[in-house]
C-alpha cells in the first residue's frame, strides 16, 4: 500500500513539472507580439506537453487507479472517489488531448509564420481563438479542485 502512495505522489509531482513547463509558456506565446519568441514558446509548450505533462498525466492516472484499489476503496461506495475518478477521465481523458491539438495546430502556425517572416492570418487566427490557454487554464485549476476531493473525502 505505501509503496502505490510514494508512486501516486512521484507521479503528482511529474504531473505538476509538466503543468509547469507548458502552461507559463503558453501565456508567455499570447502575451508577446515577438514572432520569433512566439514560436520559441509554442514549440517548446508543445513539446513540454508531449514529452512531460502527458506522461505524468497518465502516471498519475495509473498509479491513483492501482492505489485506490490496493486499499480496498469502493468506487461505488465512495461517492468521492467515484467523483474524483469521472472529473480526472474530464480534466485529463478529453481536456489534455485537447490542449495538445491546441497547442500542435498554433506550433505549426508560427513555423508557417516563422518561415514567411511575417505573421499569417492562420496564426492571428488561432492566436485570437485561445484555445490552449482556455484548457491549459482549466487543466491547472484541475489540480486544487482534484486535490481537494482526495484530501477532505467531503461525501
Amino acid at each position: 500500500m505505501d509503496g502505490w502512495r510514494i508512486l501516486h505522489v512521484l507521479s503528482l509531482v511529474w504531473l505538476g513539472a509538466g503543468l509547469g513547463s507548458t502552461y507559463p509558456l503558453i501565456l508567455r506565446a499570447w502575451a508577446t507580439k515577438d514572432l520569433k519568441y512566439q514560436m520559441y514558446c509554442l514549440v517548446e509548450a508543445a513539446d513540454n506537453h508531449s514529452r512531460v505533462l502527458l506522461p505524468g498525466a497518465m502516471a498519475t492516472g495509473v498509479t491513483g487507479f492501482f492505489w485506490a484499489v490496493s486499499t480496498d476503496y469502493n468506487f461505488v461506495k465512495d461517492a468521492w472517489l467515484g467523483t474524483l475518478a469521472g472529473s480526472y477521465v474530464f480534466f485529463y481523458l478529453v481536456c489534455l488531448p485537447l490542449l495538445g491539438f491546441g497547442l500542435r495546430r498554433a506550433r505549426l502556425a508560427a513555423l508557417i509564420a516563422q518561415k514567411k517572416g511575417e505573421e499569417t492570418p492562420e496564426l492571428r487566427a488561432i492566436l485570437d481563438d485561445r484555445v490552449p490557454i482556455v484548457f491549459g487554464t482549466v487543466l491547472v485549476l484541475s489540480v486544487p479542485f482534484l486535490s481537494w476531493l482526495a484530501i477532505f473525502k467531503p461525501f
